[in-house]
């Protein structure tokens, strides 16, 4: 299958910024280049070498290159996807650094951005968490959760601040035993990692059907069927589903949708992690939430996005 791969130069500082836009517009996949990465590929402390990395990789530069691998029938949309960008940076300016935003494409073989898009990958560590591309050999620390994650079928691997603060607060508010609701569970890592840390059942639901079968691939291959349902809900339709923990890294304006159904999903006494949400609509989020009646417990900024822990 043939792929449009649209560029779009910006900073480390925004870059996060610019895939998350990109997102909406690909099945595809995106990736991020980073100069900052490979710095942190080469010198962390992994116990992986890394040998096989491109030349042109290990080349200095400031910008940094987003990849968003589109159905050449979506060309159009390009045009739509850089007014989006553009207006982000307007809303950002004084802020945060887009940098140039300047545009490239160019028509690839699907097979090609693949094993491109897998150089970029690495082991994530997220406090007594490692979340590990399948494809890459790793030995886990004494006592440390590793996940393994198809990171081809969809979004959701740890990269993203969003998603690591979800992981380092789970970490904080899950008890052993605890049922786990995972709302818009995309690869299924946050339920994973529930399971992992000692849930005993998690509800993992998503509108899209990738995702869905992203998440039990996923968690298959980490050997956590037995205690994860993975369902494709809107969750507002489904009134059967009750948990200790819910968690929702989905976007702000989502978040305020469901902020009436759910609540309706937590147990008396239960904790809700909220993440996804840039800082201008924290306050918004904030307020929808604790008007179903929930308290905030935390609140944590990792970058231009926040995550919110409430409790019911």
């Amino acid at each position: 299958m043939k792929y449009i791969e649209l560029t779009v130069r910006t900073t480390s500082e925004a870059s996060e910024l610019v895939a998350d836009v990109l997102w909406d517009y690909t099945e595809g996949g995106v990736a991020v280049s980073d100069y900052a990465d490979v710095v942190a590929l080469q010198t962390g402390k992994t116990g992986i070498y890394w040998d096989y990395l491109d030349d042109s990789l290990t080349a200095p530069r400031t910008d940094v290159l987003v990849k968003a691998f589109l159905d050449p029938a979506r060309e159009g949309e390009i045009p739509a996807i850089m007014r989006e960008l553009y207006g982000r940076r307007d809303r950002a300016e004084g802020t945060v650094d887009f940098g140039t935003l300047e545009e490239s494409k160019k028509l690839i073989d699907g097979d090609d951005w693949l094993e491109v898009w897998k150089k970029h990958f690495r082991p994530i560590h997220l406090g007594n968490v490692a979340v590990v591309p399948e494809w890459i050999e790793y030995r886990g620390q004494p006592g440390e959760k590793v996940i393994l994650l198809d990171n081809n079928m969809a979004f959701g691997t740890g990269e993203h601040e969003t998603t690591a603060m979800c992981v380092e607060l789970m970490q904080k508010y899950l008890k052993e035993g605890d049922t786990v609701l995972d709302v818009g569970c995309g690869s299924g890592i946050l339920g994973i990692a529930a399971a992992k840390l000692g849930a005993k059942l998690c509800y993992l639901t998503d509108i899209d059907p990738i995702a869905v079968a992203s998440a039990k691939h996923n968690a298959a291959k980490n050997g956590a069927e037995g205690k994860i349902v993975v369902s494709e809900s809107n969750l507002v339709d489904d009134t059967a589903m009750e948990a200790d923990l819910i968690l929702a890294n989905i976007t702000a304006e989502i978040l305020l949708f469901l902020a009436p159904a759910i609540p309706t999903h937590l147990r008396h006494g239960g904790t809700v992690i909220l993440s996804g949400i840039l800082e201008d609509r924290l306050p918004a989020v904030k307020q929808a939430f604790t008007a179903q009646g929930l308290d905030v417990a935390e609140e944590r900024q990792a970058g231009a996005w926040c995550a919110l822990v409430l409790r019911g």
